[in-house]
């Protein structure tokens, strides 16, 4: 087990949860804390645990004070020696600090359970003299409506009590405590330190329904047997996490904390999931549905998604069961048209859409690290009905044989301008009237690892036939989507199959008609923008006609319904296309409102146009200038902190979504470079999404949603899975491939800048820069020097 020495200034992610593989956390009334070592406010100055109930309190906070000879300290800024962490797990961390001189305390924080946290502080004398020591355990509520804490006693036993929004916050301390003399309400102990003398004392808090009930809870929690529990979180841990060591001690915490977060955010399966699913982010804020149920949980709370299955199953390099389990999550809603649901959730959240083609990929992979043919057999059926269900008229609406996604929130990049309707400055496409390189490749990859579970199982050939065909089909697809200027791809109208570029042909103000009288060579689609300030009042019908009378040519009308909002107003994008525009008739607007029509705009360019790559679609020559003046290009996507969201922003205001880092899409570009040989590159870019990673967990001791591609700063929300460090960019890159205790997978060589060493489950592989000794738990070691792809076994 490996003890860390990581102070304020190295990267910290201090938050702590239940962890559902030890218990069962209560996914509507979830507690969540987080350590704070101490801040320039005196009400934080202290180690102290810190949540809001999920916003039910302001805060809660638990601290501790040491008192020697009428001195009390509590700012870890004034200790002997300040606070270090030791050792980290989802739901338990343990400090070591020198609060007094010669007063060495070791304290951990564990969750034990939904409802409760405990401590555990061990005090030894390392002075020559006895000392008479007072330890307090000081609580501070912050309640929304109740009542702030109090000393008071439960059972003749002295303890400390609040009320906020329901429930009732207990803290209990063993030995025997009286109340403290303040300021902050106290349990204290005197206790009398002979030299090297060690003691050791537990408290817990549970906040239930009644204080009675938190009470027990809490009195239950601080009488479970501590070392036990300890080393059992240990044992799974040693398990189930890969232990990193590079040459960057930075590097090393940024990866042990990202599996850590990563086994953090799931939650026991349910009635309306079979196994246990995740949740996004995990923070003192989250983990309460007033509903009860979970049905007014935000999007980070409310189900699994395809995107994030793949990038926490990378991130979960030593688990590789937990792909197995998300992915019959997914099988579990499959309909009768063989469609799987996009987000399904734990609390009988479904998204309602059909799931990001990406899980027959999943499935594929979790086979080659685990060799379980019994799972690609029972789920392959299932999958290539999923497939297939993306070829039918609800997907493929123009029967082309290459589909279209149904909503923006399928695709993994909500705020992507081109389709987004949110941002001032988005365009607001209906995304199923264009082709998407992104869907294409997603499919395209589905279609090639069902070929090859297919061959795996010992299916006939003729299985896959029609397979093979539909791949054919959608490469075309991708291939007509291929832009020489640029050495990218482009969205592309659904019917023309044409790139647009947007173009105003009327504006008006208020009702009546304007009369545009332009003409195109080939037909286009057009876009409908209404801005006003009272969208919600208005029900609009605007009428487009080839003429300027209704009785020749087409005429497309847009009813009030058809309209979607969009900050500012209102958007439509037409169904019909034209080849010359004579009238644009607009009722049900303000005379101030106004009316623009214009061509749609599918020339924006965002990093998921690069996916091609990741499905291996581009040849050798075009894949080279596809990397060349794009993922390797300053001005375009290659940035200090990683692949941005954006080649160029729509406008200024655009910043946080055009330089945004997502992390699982540069994952699967990543592994896009590695297929095309280009490992150097993916070296770097690991390299630089690790930057911001470390930046932000030394600054801000928190992941984030995303990464601003120049500067690092952290971008939405704390604590997202999409800010985990890439733990399996980095494993690919490094070209080491665990597929169990006694066998590894080995491929070119080690490019970072240092020796790196991966110890699981009694296994050790080095991998030097010249050569790899890989060690198994009975002391027999294999040394490897080629590059070549190569497989090393027991």
């Amino acid at each position: 087990m490996r003890d860390w020495s990581l102070s304020p200034g190295d990267p910290l992610y201090l938050t702590l949860a239940a962890d559902a593989r030890l218990c069962k956390p209560d996914y509507v009334n979830d507690h969540i804390w987080e350590v704070e070592l101490g801040a320039n406010d005196p009400e934080r100055a202290a180690i102290s645990l810190y949540t809001t109930f999920g916003l039910r309190a302001r805060s809660m906070r638990l601290s501790l004070r040491f008192t020697e000879n009428n001195v009390a300290v509590t700012d870890p800024n004034t200790f002997f020696t300040k606070p270090s962490l030791r050792r980290f797990f989802p739901n338990f961390l343990t400090l070591d600090f020198v609060p007094l001189e010669n007063l060495h305390v070791s304290t951990e924080f564990w969750v034990p359970e939904s409802h409760a946290v405990a401590g555990r502080v061990i005090l030894t004398n390392k002075s020559n003299t006895v000392r008479q020591i007072k330890l307090e355990v000081c609580a501070a509520l912050a309640p929304l409506d109740g009542q702030s804490i109090i000393p008071t006693q439960q059972q003749l036993v002295n303890i400390l009590a609040g009320q906020t929004s329901g429930i009732a916050p207990v803290i209990f301390m063993t030995g025997g405590p009286k109340h403290g003399p303040g300021p902050l309400p106290s349990l204290m102990l005197d206790l009398e330190l002979g030299p090297g003398a060690t003691r050791q004392i537990t408290f817990a808090e549970a906040a239930l329904d009644t204080v009675a009930m938190s009470f027990e809870l809490a009195r239950h929690s601080a009488a479970r047997p501590w070392e036990a529990e300890r080393a059992r979180i240990e044992l799974l841990d040693a398990s189930q996490v890969l232990d990193i060591r590079t040459g960057d001690p930075d590097w090393d915490a940024a990866f042990a904390f990202s599996q850590k977060a990563a086994h953090g955010l799931f939650f026991s399966g349910s009635e309306h999931l079979p196994n246990p699913s995740f949740v996004n982010a995990r923070h003192v804020d989250n983990g309460f549905s007033r509903k009860g149920d979970g049905g007014d949980y935000p999007p980070s709370w409310n189900g699994q998604s395809p995107l994030e299955a793949y990038y926490i199953s990378s991130i979960l390099h030593g688990a590789p069961h937990i792909a197995k389990n998300l992915l019959l999550n997914f099988l579990s809603t499959q309909d009768e048209d063989g469609e799987l649901d996009n987000k399904p959730g734990l609390g009988a959240q479904r998204g309602k859409l059909i799931a990001a083609p990406i899980l027959v990929s999943l499935a594929w992979k979790y086979y080659q690290a685990t060799q379980d043919e019994a799972f690609l057999a029972e789920s392959f059926p299932k999958l290539i009905k999923f497939f297939w269900a993306w070829f039918s008229s609800a997907h493929d609406r123009n029967r082309d044989g290459a589909p279209e996604w149904d909503h923006i929130l399928q695709t993994g990049f909500d705020d992507n301008p081109v389709f987004d309707v949110w941002h001032p400055w988005s365009q607001g496409l209906d995304i199923s009237l264009v082709h998407s390189p992104s869907l294409e490749a997603m499919l395209y990859r589905e279609a090639q690892s069902i070929v090859k579970i297919a061959k795996q199982l010992g299916k006939p050939e003729e299985e896959t036939m029609l397979v093979l065909a539909q791949a054919e089909t959608l490469k075309k697809s991708i291939i007509a989507s291929w832009n020489a200027n640029q050495s990218f791809y482009s969205y592309r109208d659904r019917e023309t199959g044409l790139v647009s570029t947007g173009q105003i042909i009327a504006k008006k103000k208020g009702n009546g008609n304007a009369r545009p009288k332009v003409e195109f060579e080939t037909g286009v689609r057009l876009l409908v923008e209404i801005q006003t300030k009272s969208p919600a009042a208005k029900r609009p019908e605007v009428e487009i006609s080839e003429y300027f009378t209704k009785t020749k040519g087409e005429v497309e009308t847009i009813l009030g319904h058809q309209f979607q909002w969009r900050t500012g107003g209102l958007v439509a994008t037409t169904q019909k296309l034209f080849t010359r525009v004579g009238r644009v008739s607009v009722t049900g607007l303000d005379e101030k409102d106004k009316v623009l029509v214009k061509l749609i705009d599918t020339t924006g360019e965002d990093l998921t146009l690069a996916l091609p790559l990741w499905a291996g679609i581009p040849e050798t020559q075009q894949a080279n200038a596809l990397i060349g003046r794009n993922l390797l290009t300053a001005d375009r996507f290659d940035r200090p902190f990683g692949f941005p969201s954006l080649a160029v922003s729509p406008n200024p205001d655009a910043d946080t979504v055009s330089m945004s880092v997502t992390l699982p899409w540069n994952q699967l570009i990543g592994e896009g470079l590695l297929a095309y040989g280009f490992r150097a590159e993916a070296t770097r870019l690991t390299a630089h999404l690790m930057n911001g990673v470390i930046q932000n967990l030394k600054q801000n001791r928190s992941f984030y949603n995303r990464y601003h591609a120049e500067k690092g700063t952290g971008i939405g929300e704390r604590n997202s899975l999409h800010g985990f460090a890439p733990v399996g960019l980095f494993m690919q890159t490094l070209g080491v491939t665990i597929l169990s205790p006694v066998k590894v997978k080995l491929e070119g060589k080690n490019l970072f800048p240092w020796p790196v060493t991966i110890k699981y489950k009694g296994l050790t592989i080095s991998r030097g820069l010249e050569q790899t000794v890989v060690t198994f738990s009975n002391g027999e070691s294999v040394i490897v020097k080629e590059e070549q792809a190569c497989i090393v076994e027991m």
